[in-house]
């Protein structure tokens, strides 16, 4: 449990679905399967930053399963080589060469993350990067026939605005979680909380702006029920990373920058949910949504970081 950090993972199937959604692609046993490697995929990096980061982390961190010699690092390389082998698998059985298109340089991605890229100025672009493709894959795959016109290059197109979304929602978080031990300058959780609460506003209000603009109209039942619940989501997301954000902008000692990195894995799941309800799936966006606090209480258990 605390190798892969498991309760972060609930964050993960939201880019699956928030993607599918997004490029008009019906949810089904092939999405379930995106899901499923997403998850793998996810594992697989949180197991292989520890393989990597076992030399700072005996420093840093000596409570982790390696340093603490509660899991051999050979242990942790071998479940990662191995969820990632399930990961690839999965994509291949539920999506094909369309799956493996997007989940080999996701791969790709997470591995130069843990091994290189982690520790110098591309780190969060490569993060963001691993995120986005994440949202991707789910656009690619479906779960069933798409519409006639929805060709993989139009399922791409369809889904970017989420990918980018969560991408630039990812950047802050990898961004703070740099500064988790020894602490950041105020003034970077400040331009964090800014970009986070531009990304809040930019996934919902194509939704709730035909409302407000003049001439004011009445939303359709259908549209006015999508941006209730995309609202709701981008409330959560605020409410939680945000608040976590601006006490770390009053006090940006490690822990409580330690705190926001942790309330910004967990408010992807909102976030995805408002994506995913703007992309016209309130009900899978709510049923999404409610796993929210449910990953909160996990975390409490097992460090999502």
């Amino acid at each position: 449990m605390s190798l892969v950090r498991a309760p972060a993972a609930l964050s993960v199937p939201g880019d699956i679905l928030a993607g599918a959604t997004a490029a008009g692609r019906p949810l089904g046993p092939r999405t379930a399967g995106a899901m499923a490697s997403s998850v793998c995929l996810y594992w697989a990096g949180m197991a292989l930053n520890d393989y990597a980061d076992a030399a700072v982390d005996s420093v840093e961190r000596p409570g982790r399963p390696v340093p603490s010699g509660r899991v051999p690092r050979r242990t942790a390389l071998a479940v990662a080589t191995g969820l990632t082998g399930a990961g690839l698998g999965l994509a291949a059985v539920s999506g094909g060469r369309r799956g493996l298109a997007v989940a080999l340089p996701l791969t790709a991605l997470i591995w130069a993350y843990d091994l290189k890229l982690k520790s110098t100025s591309a780190g969060p672009a490569a993060m963001a990067g691993a995120r986005a493709l994440d949202v991707l894959a789910g656009a690619v795959a479906g779960g069933g026939s798409p519409p006639p016109s929805n060709s993989r290059g139009g399922a791409l197109a369809r889904g970017a605005v989420p990918a980018l979304l969560t991408g630039v929602h990812t950047y802050t978080i990898t961004a703070l979680s740099r500064h988790e031990i020894s602490g950041a300058p105020a003034r970077l959780p400040a331009t964090t909380l800014a970009v986070s609460t531009a990304t809040a506003l930019s996934t919902v209000l194509p939704s709730v702006l035909p409302a407000l603009l003049p001439p004011r109209r009445a939303l359709p039942r259908e549209t006015a029920v999508r941006t209730a619940v995309a609202s709701a989501g981008v409330l959560a997301y605020l409410g939680t990373y945000g608040r976590a954000q601006a006490q770390a902008v009053r006090d940006p000692r490690a822990s409580s920058v330690r705190r926001a990195v942790g309330a910004g894995i967990l408010a992807m799941v909102p976030l995805q949910a408002a994506l995913t309800a703007r992309a016209g799936a309130p009900v899978a966006a709510a049923l999404l949504g409610a796993v929210h606090p449910v990953a909160q209480r996990l975390a409490r258990r097992v460090s999502p970081t």
